[in-house]
């Protein structure tokens, strides 16, 4: 394992940072990533729109730009649903190039560096013993 600590670095430290921007959304968004029901209805449903004018314009006058909170809760949860496949294709493609002993490694590592950074476990949605189908 000595020759793989480093990969195993580099895997957990990106893992942990897209771990803590779901976490921190799911917190936000109030779904509760440790029910499987909550996250097969968020990831069922459909998607909205989000932008619903175009501001790419040369000329905008910011004072007349204003984002309901709606939208930007429905932003929130597009960006929940993609950093969530996100994190399941990094898994799978670590597990592919990597092997499983690396891959749960930094997978461990980076759920142990959100409990110290105050996360409650399974925050963001990751329970390695499921993961992996320990008992």
């Amino acid at each position: 394992m000595q020759n793989n600590d480093g990969l195993i670095e580099r895997v957990s430290a990106s893992l942990e940072a897209i771990n803590v921007r779901i976490a921190r959304l799911a917190a936000a968004l109030r779904v509760p990533l440790n029910d499987s029901q909550a996250v097969e209805a968020l990831m069922s449903t459909s998607q909205e729109e989000v932008v619903a004018n175009e501001r790419r314009r040369a000329q905008v006058d910011v004072t007349q730009v204003s984002v309901s909170s709606e939208h930007r809760q429905a932003h929130h949860l597009e960006e929940l649903r993609g950093l969530l496949v996100l994190r399941y294709q990094m898994e799978t493609a670590s597990l592919d190039d990597n092997g499983l002993l690396v891959t749960r490694e930094a997978m461990a590592q980076a759920e142990e560096h959100l409990l110290r950074q105050g996360f409650e476990p399974g925050a963001d949605g990751v329970g390695l013993d499921k993961f992996f189908n320990v008992a």
